[in-house]
């Protein structure tokens, strides 16, 4: 009885030092799904460019606070190299990307961009073989078979009219965005910790933004009350504590570990899309996507393989 307990206190530790990692995957994925609702909501009232840069604005104070606060008023000082990837990182994930995002929800509703978007952990995958020197293995190719497969009746729904076939290539380009941004974050980690590669490419994912500033200045007035804390919202959760999460969990799990917790996303789109705007994916777009997902999970096995 006695070797029992002893065996149970010694394998216990474990279990709450994966409890944070796991909520830092958690926290953002549920975050996240919410975006791509709020962002469908708030289209007809607001440019993509400004949503996108109020949204970053609000996310750098946040986390210049807690930058400052997190390192007591001395972040760590990056290299040029680091820096060089977190300015460009921040470029195409916060600040390219979400624009394309935004963009898309003028044309689509919100599953289906979420559906679309969510081929970007496959093109992690294929970015970690190419440029960090990962096995290319037989899960990854069936994977990309089958996503391609997806992708290619997502796009038949809008040959048939019932997607706008220019919200289809914006989704699809936020997804390249998504992806890179992926990758180049990975590099800045090997470096700095996850809120400083988080502060550091926001910053640059504003700057990068900067040249929206006139449009938001100038139509300032006529934005909502509720859109404009949208983008606050989104900016404080999503975009701030939710990438900064991210960031921790890619530094405690492999990179397409962290990436295939993303397919969640879309399920909970779906049904927070159904349950407030009252919109659904056209049926041919369902199954596309559930194909692509599928797709994805599979060549995430490669991971569990490796490992095993």
């Amino acid at each position: 009885m006695t070797q029992t307990s002893s065996a149970g206190a010694s394998a216990a530790p474990p279990a709450p030092r994966l409890v944070i990692p796991l909520l830092a995957i958690l926290a953002p994925v549920l975050m996240w799904a919410s975006t791509f609702v709020v962002t469908r909501w708030a289209a007809p009232s607001i440019d993509p460019g400004p949503f996108a840069l109020i949204r970053l604005i609000a996310a750098s104070l946040t986390l210049t606070v807690l930058a400052l606060t997190m390192h007591r008023g001395r972040p760590p000082k990056p290299s040029r190299t680091a820096l060089g990837f977190a300015a460009a990182f921040g470029a195409l994930w916060f600040g390219l990307y979400t624009v394309l995002f935004n963009w898309a929800g003028h044309y689509l509703d919100a599953g289906t961009v979420a559906l679309v978007v969510n081929f970007a952990p496959l093109l992690v995958g294929i970015g970690a073989v190419v440029f960090f020197k990962e096995a290319f293995s037989r899960p990854l190719f069936i994977g990309m078979l089958v996503s391609l497969s997806g992708i290619a009746l997502i796009g038949a729904a809008g040959g048939v009219g019932q997607l706008a076939a220019a919200g289809l290539l914006l989704a699809f380009g936020a997804a390249v965005f998504y992806a890179a941004g992926m990758l180049l974050q990975k590099l800045v980690l090997r470096e700095l910790d996850p809120l400083t590669t988080t502060w550091l490419g926001c910053l640059a994912g504003t700057i990068a933004l900067l040249p929206f500033l006139p449009a938001t200045i100038s139509g300032f007035d006529e934005i909502s009350t509720p859109t404009l804390w949208a983008a606050i919202y989104m900016g404080i959760g999503p975009s701030a504590l939710g990438f900064w999460f991210w960031g921790y969990a890619m530094t405690r799990f492999p990179t397409g570990k962290v990436a295939s917790a993303s397919l969640a996303v879309p399920a909970v789109v779906i049904v927070l899309s159904l349950l407030t705007l009252g919109e659904v994916p056209p049926p041919l777009a369902l199954i596309g996507g559930a194909i692509c997902l599928s797709g994805v999970a599979a060549a995430q096995l490669r991971h569990r393989r490796a490992k095993g």
